[in-house]
């Protein structure tokens, strides 16, 4: 047995508890809003992002904090699930579960013993456009925890028995969904809408192309795909930019330089106009509907975002809440949101009703943005919108995990790191007369609509 995999005892024990029970203390909220509170009263370098490059020319966004001894890193690589082979969807999620499932000389039992004697938290995920990572440390283990985070993006095992394990828990989540309503629905809208396109096949797969997929793929995906020149990082934490940027080196260096990515061809969602009824014996029905959005590198995007956000972006006093659930208790909630992907743009939105009153429900939605394509918003709802986006954004961005994730999504979106400053700036320079053009530009060219369950009155224009 190796140092690596035995079993902790005595004061090496002590020591890792130690380090988880810290760690979860200083993710607790009232940490947290010490940790923001402090640095807004810091002076302003405190909480400036800097651009850091490393000597090796890779770049990251850097908030230093050092009022919490603690170390957050979040990065993306540009390909995700679109970057899937023909008929091995799942390839791209399946990668991502393996990659902290033993790397080099440690197998996944290992690895993770590793990460959990010094509380180190570790994870991956895929996407449609992207393939994320996070790691979480304390300062004390930093230089273990860049060590296996190294080792997990460039020398991942994918041992056998480990692709098997997750495999078969992904083919059981595939189970559960085939009977989930929400699920199938999802599913349904993104096939319909994206057919023949990498957006409409599933991310982590199905039944059928997860058997498919090999070691070889998993290897192959992971050179394609991890590479310097598509990869984007942001650190928050205690660790300054003289410290990250060897670092940097040594987790990311040894990538490739460019990555080997499948062309992907821009398309917009079809089916528009169509009611999908899927029959599930089910207590409620659920209802998905989307249609065209506005890309976010589009100058009407942030007027297209507080018209969605007027619309149904969460908020209680959206027309859809209104309208739906306060007005006739239609549903418990209903909203939408704009999603921008690198080859698409959309608004998807989605609710859960009784059956018997499915057709009112899907009436009244399509009727309230039909309403506000024609008239646009009003003077106060727009003011109304402003405020509540300007002063919400903070409360938002209350962990350092969601500060840095924040800063990989500007850096995907093409935004330099004063966008925090900005942001206020471009919600206010949107116009009453820009948010009623906007509204009619992306809300009135009809909706796909999938509805799940034993629902009444949908009057669907294809049946399953």
């Amino acid at each position: 047995m190796t140092a690596d995999s035995a079993v902790q005892t005595g004061p090496s024990l002590g020591r890792a508890i130690a380090s988880r029970l810290l760690l979860r203390r200083l993710m607790q909220p009232a940490a947290v809003v010490a940790w923001f509170a402090l640095a807004a009263s810091a002076p302003a370098h405190a909480t400036t992002i800097e651009r850091v490059v490393s000597p090796g020319g890779i770049q990251a966004w850097l908030v230093h904090e050092p009022a919490v001894p603690l170390i957050t890193v979040q990065f993306a690589f540009a390909g995700g699930a679109v970057q899937d082979p023909p008929g091995k969807a799942g390839t791209a999620n399946l990668t991502a579960a393996l990659l902290d499932s033993g790397a080099g000389d440690l197998d996944s039992k290992a690895f993770s013993d590793r990460l959990e004697r010094k509380a180190i938290e570790m994870g991956f995920s895929a996407q449609r456009d992207t393939i994320r990572g996070s790691m979480r440390t304390l300062a004390e283990n930093r230089d273990e925890a860049f060590d296996l985070l190294r080792l997990a993006l460039t020398a991942p095992r994918f041992d056998a028995e480990d692709v098997e394990v997750n495999r078969a828990q992904i083919l059981s989540l595939l189970r559960r969904e085939t009977t989930n309503p929400g699920d199938i629905a999802s599913r349904r809208w993104w096939e319909t809408a994206f057919e023949g396109h990498p957006y409409g096949r599933p991310v982590n797969g199905t039944p059928e192309t997860l058997p498919n997929i090999t070691v070889d793929d998993l290897k192959d995906y992971t050179h394609r795909v991890l590479a310097r020149q598509n990869l984007k990082i942001a650190v928050v934490g205690d660790i300054d930019a003289e410290t990250l940027k060897p670092l940097l080196d040594r987790v990311f260096g040894a990538l490739p330089e460019t990555p080997d990515l499948i062309s992907v061809a821009n398309a917009a969602p079809q089916g528009l106009g169509r009611r999908i009824d899927v029959s599930l014996d089910v207590p409620q029905t659920v209802v998905d509907f989307g249609g065209p959005g506005i890309a976010r590198s589009d100058p009407d995007f942030m007027a297209a975002y507080i018209v969605n956000h007027i619309l149904g972006g969460g908020s209680s006093d959206s027309r859809l809440y209104r309208e739906v659930r306060e007005k006739r208790g239609l549903a418990y909630s209903v909203s939408d949101s704009l999603v921008w992907l690198d080859h698409a743009a959309l608004f998807i939105g989605g609710t859960a009703t009784r059956a018997d009153r499915a057709g009112e429900t899907v009436n009244l939605i399509e009727k309230e943005i039909s309403r506000l394509a024609e008239s646009g918003p009003t003077a106060a709802e727009l003011a109304e919108a402003k405020n509540y986006l300007n002063s919400s954004f903070a409360l938002n961005l209350d962990t350092s995990d969601k500060v840095a994730a924040f800063m990989v999504q500007i850096q995907l979106d093409g935004f330099g790191s004063d966008y925090f400053t900005k942001r206020p700036e471009m919600i206010n320079a949107v116009t009453l007369s820009d948010a009623q053009r906007v509204a009619k530009r992306f809300l009135d060219k009809g909706l796909l609509v999938t509805v799940v369950g034993k629902p009444q009155g949908v009057a669907a224009s294809t049946a399953n």
